[in-house]
């Protein structure tokens, strides 16, 4: 908890100001007390009070006002709220590993169906960018709550050579510069980290097969996004076991690919292709861990369905800073009034005689 006005504690001085003066009136009593002679016959004319019902009222009320003390100073706390105005940029991997069909038919066409599913059922006023990248990383589609272009630009999804995911994050997080003017570099200290919990409301889902083979290191790309508070989230998607590698031909580009029988295609060297597509979990788990973000596992279509569209109760709320002034002035309001009335119930008698 923080205070946004930490001077106001200073009325904290309240409460020991109040117990001096009821010091110093209790004693200023005791001075000017009238000498009976017998104390006995003045105590059996007085109703009997025990000792903890002479404190508990003045505790309570005590309590009460320094509880409302530490309202005046505007107490904040990080609590988690509902994002609004919120961008996820999807970097999908389309390098020539998608075309395994260890996942049926291939891994292309299903995470292409998972994103489609993840599209329909996003809320209509989250936006929603695609970024593609194998060799090189390109923005696609721009932030847009248009579903049916974000559709066809998956469906239109070509395989190629090399895999740059940090590539990808860093053309993701230009993506969201353009909508953010938080995000933008100017005035953006790189060596100071965020403050944990502290993050915009745009997000990056990374959705990859394999590891980094060319382009910026994906651990650094992630500290560029953690300095400028965005999340990444990651996806390894795939088995370990061999497959062929077989994509349709309007999955395919670039004149790496020879033809196959069927009207499909095969990448030219399967040997070379399967030494690079094994996921690099460990890459992938440091790069969600330096954002605050969150790595994930799927290992067929179902279970990657499961994650993107599980993905907005992820990121559908983010902690932030909010005063919570109001509650620590009802506590202490229902203090000092519960302090009052108690001293006013149990002293009713003695008011009546």
């Amino acid at each position: 908890m923080s205070l946004g006005w930490p001077l106001a504690l200073l009325a904290l001085l309240v409460v020991p100001l109040l117990l001096l003066a009821r010091w110093w009136f209790n004693r200023r009593r005791r001075r000017t007390a009238i000498t009976v002679s017998s104390v006995g016959l003045i105590r059996a004319a007085l109703p009997g009070r025990t000792a903890w019902r002479r404190r508990v009222p003045v505790a309570l009320f005590l309590a009460g006002l320094a509880v409302l003390a530490l309202g005046v100073a505007r107490p904040e706390a990080m609590v988690a709220v509902p994002r609004d105005n919120t961008s996820i940029i999807l970097a999908m991997d389309a390098s020539g590993s998608m075309c395994s069909t260890d996942v049926d038919p291939n891994r292309l066409t299903a995470a292409v169906q998972a994103a489609r599913e993840f599209v329909d059922q996003s809320d209509d006023g989250t936006r929603i960018g695609l970024v593609a990248f194998a060799g090189i990383a390109g923005l696609l589609v721009p932030p847009t709550t248009e579903k049916d272009q974000l559709v066809d630009a998956l469906e239109s999804l070509k395989t190629s050579r090399g895999t740059a995911i940090g590539q990808a994050i860093l053309t993701s997080i230009d993506t969201i510069a353009e909508h953010n003017a938080n995000v933008t570099e100017t005035g953006v200290d790189l060596s100071a980290p965020s403050a944990p919990g502290e993050y915009e409301p745009d997000t990056i889902v990374v959705l990859t097969d394999g590891s980094n083979t060319t382009g910026v290191d994906p651990v650094t790309a992630a500290e560029q996004a953690a300095a400028r508070r965005l999340r990444v989230f990651t996806i390894g998607f795939g088995t370990t076991e061999p497959a062929a590698m077989v994509c349709s031909p309007d999955q395919v580009s670039g004149d790496n690919w020879r033809g196959g029988g069927g009207g499909f295609g095969r990448w030219g060297d399967d040997s070379g292709l399967r030494r690079i597509m094994r996921i690099d979990e460990e890459t992938l788990t440091q790069v969600a861990d330096t954002t605050g973000g969150k790595y994930f596992r799927a290992e067929d279509a179902g279970q990657l369905t499961d994650v993107l569209t599980d993905l907005p109760s992820e990121i559908g709320l983010h902690e932030a800073r909010r005063e919570t002034t109001v509650w620590f002035v009802l506590f202490g309001t229902l203090l000092a009034f519960a302090g009052a009335g108690l001293s006013l119930w149990w002293n009713r008698g003695r008011a009546l005689r």
